[in-house]
């Protein structure tokens, strides 16, 4: 959940939120974190306060990365955790991540309905078993030596690493790292700044990774990773200053987990190239395709004790961080999985470049979605190998395939299509496109 502050979110609010949080759960102890956002303080506070008030004993972790608050509630026990942030959203916006124990997501067929209902006063907050009590706790030292038994930091070789932290929360989550690993940093806006002096912190904005893509070229540097702006995403840059697909990412952390986890289980979303299951197959493990969405993907990976998850989006999920997703442990992972290659980013990339040829998502605008996902399916239904009605509709064919999901909040069409051959992914991409706007 997240609006603009204060006209969508305030103090008022997020107090009522906390109380709700509390009276939907009943959790008799909580984390509250918070990102580097002007308001985040006192939205904070004012969720601690709502809690407290409803009688949880809050923990408040003060200034912290969304990932953090996962990581105190799978590892201290928690009953329950509030992360107030708005990602990767403009300066003006706040918001709340939520979390059950166990660092289980909140959604809506998970209880956010039920703290939606408490917090609009839709219903009465029940009377308080007792007044909570607000504690401080440190969990940065804990948080970095957890994140850092994903790897071997002696195999880490001396790269020479472009990181842009977006004035967001990988600063403050990632640098004090740099003093344990060997690699030569360009550190770029790592200082938490909720004004975001230099740039929105939203990688998969093209706008926003200009400047990642000119330092890397201009340092000649190994890679590059840039946050968005708390910093639960990561994003690579190859040594060729080439922005590369969370997809591809996916497939090359898929490889480096089943060298540590043989014949282990991986899911992925169902927009993602062919490289990721093909990958997965070729080094023993089983690869399970999902609909978009962290609640999604969440639940499928603890129900299938899957290793590894990855989106897209450049949300990664590690089992052994609780099921969560994390962008600070795939910076890691990657970074070992280079330096024990013994190859460039580029050189890594390059069969999956060489083979599977991908669109990118292309959004559309459409008058009737039912309508035209139908006649996408008369058009196309007939003469695919597969036809998957997951999320939205997903055909497949020998040498191509595609997908196209409804937005949940307009009305847009997302194409998502991969060809064999780049010829014919282009040809295609323009004839479904035809379809879905004509």
């Amino acid at each position: 959940m997240r609006g603009i502050v204060p006209d969508q979110l305030d103090a008022e609010g997020a107090y009522r939120i906390g109380r709700a949080y509390v009276a939907a759960f009943e959790p008799r102890t909580m984390a509250v974190g918070r990102d580097m956002r002007l308001s985040s303080p006192e939205i904070a506070d004012a969720v601690a306060r709502g809690a407290a008030d409803q009688g949880a004993d809050v923990v408040m972790l003060g200034q912290v990365g969304t990932e953090m608050v996962y990581f105190a509630v799978g590892e201290y026990g928690y009953e329950g955790g509030i992360q107030v942030t708005a990602s990767h959203n403009p300066a003006q916006y706040n918001g709340m991540k939520i979390v059950r124990r166990g660092a289980l997501p909140v959604g809506g067929d998970t209880g956010l309905d039920d703290i939606k209902r408490f917090a609009l006063a839709d219903a009465e907050f029940p009377e308080p078993p007792r007044q909570g009590e607000i504690s401080e706790r440190d969990v940065y030292q804990g948080f970095h030596d957890r994140v850092l038994q994903f790897i071997d930091p002696q195999v880490i070789r001396p790269l020479k690493v472009v990181l842009d932290g977006a004035n967001g929360m990988a600063g403050p989550m990632f640098e004090p790292l740099l003093a344990r690993l060997p690699i030569r940093a360009v550190a770029c806006h790592m200082e938490p700044d909720g004004s975001f002096p230099n740039h929105e912190p939203n990688p998969l904005l093209e706008e926003n990774r200009q400047f990642i893509l000119s330092r890397v070229l201009s340092e000649g540097a190994d890679l590059g990773i840039a946050w968005d702006g708390d910093a639960d995403r990561c994003f690579f840059v190859d040594d060729t200053a080439t922005f590369v697909e969370g997809d591809l990412i996916t497939a090359l952390l898929a490889e480096a987990m089943l060298e540590k986890y043989p014949e282990a289980t991986i899911v992925y979303d169902l927009r993602a190239s062919w490289a990721v299951p093909d990958t997965v197959r070729a080094a023993g493990g089983t690869a399970l395709e999902n609909r978009v969405g962290h609640a999604f993907i969440k639940a499928r990976i603890r129900k299938e004790d899957a290793v590894f998850a990855g989106e897209v989006s450049g949300h990664y999920y590690f089992r052994d961080f609780y099921y969560s997703d994390t962008g600070i442990v795939p910076a890691l992972v990657l970074l070992e999985l280079i330096s024990r290659k013994g190859k460039p980013l580029s050189e890594l990339l390059a069969p999956f470049r060489e083979r599977y040829h991908i669109s990118g998502e292309i959004n559309s605008t459409v008058a009737d979605v039912p309508l035209k996902l139908q006649e996408l399916k008369d058009a196309y239904g007939g003469s695919a190998a597969a036809v998957s009605h997951l999320d939205g509709i997903s055909f497949a064919f020998d040498d191509w395939h595609f997908n196209v999901r409804p937005s949940n909040t307009e009305p847009l069409l997302r194409l998502n299509l991969e060809a064999l051959d780049a010829e014919q992914m282009e040809r295609r991409r323009d004839e479904v496109l035809a379809l879905i706007r004509s």
